[in-house]
């Protein structure tokens, strides 16, 4: 299919709700929903162009939405660097002077055989989702203080307890 066709549905698609909005059941109603407010990945940005493009494209700005940059990071990697999964995993049977990894599929080897590629690809996906997509995690954050020794829990609250008061969001305690 035509990436720049693709493209384009996906920018219309993303105005409506049912396409950006995560499905949730809402007991009052007794029904699924999706209604919500988009995240910012779907929400049209402005961005300047740089130098090279400026000139290519004829244009100073260029609108788009943030998930469209992130599916051309996504796709590049996959067309480019994907491929060569099945390289990693030839070179890993090499050095362990074995053919396949299974003889599940005669003549093709095992189901990881089929799928060497798509496990490197995962691995991106993964990696950038978790370092570039998925925002901080306040329940994560909670999960993880909790784990600590008491001391460090007590130093953090500190921490963040003075920072409050800087930026006034918390009231400085009175010291008798």
């Amino acid at each position: 299919m035509n990436s720049c066709l693709v493209t384009q549905a996906a920018y219309v698609l993303s105005k409506y709700q049912y396409f950006v909005c995560p499905v949730e059941y809402r007991s009052d109603v007794n029904s699924f929903v999706t209604e919500c407010e988009p995240s910012e990945l779907f929400q049209l940005q402005s961005y300047s162009l740089p130098p090279f493009l400026k000139a290519v494209l004829r244009r100073e700005r260029v609108s788009l939405y943030p998930f469209q940059i992130h599916s051309i990071a996504l796709s590049t990697f996959a067309s480019l660097i994907g491929p060569f999964g099945g390289f990693f995993a030839s070179g890993f049977k090499r050095a362990f002077k074995i053919k396949d990894f299974a003889n599940t599929i005669p003549g093709h080897g095992g189901i990881m055989d089929r799928f060497d590629c798509q496990y490197l690809m995962a691995t991106f996906v993964h990696v950038y989702i978790t370092s570039f997509i998925r925002g901080p995690n306040p329940s994560k954050v909670l999960q993880q203080l909790l784990v600590l020794q008491p001391e460090q829990q007590l130093n953090i609250y500190k921490t963040l307890k003075m920072h409050l008061i800087e930026k006034g969001i918390l009231q400085p305690t009175l010291k008798v």
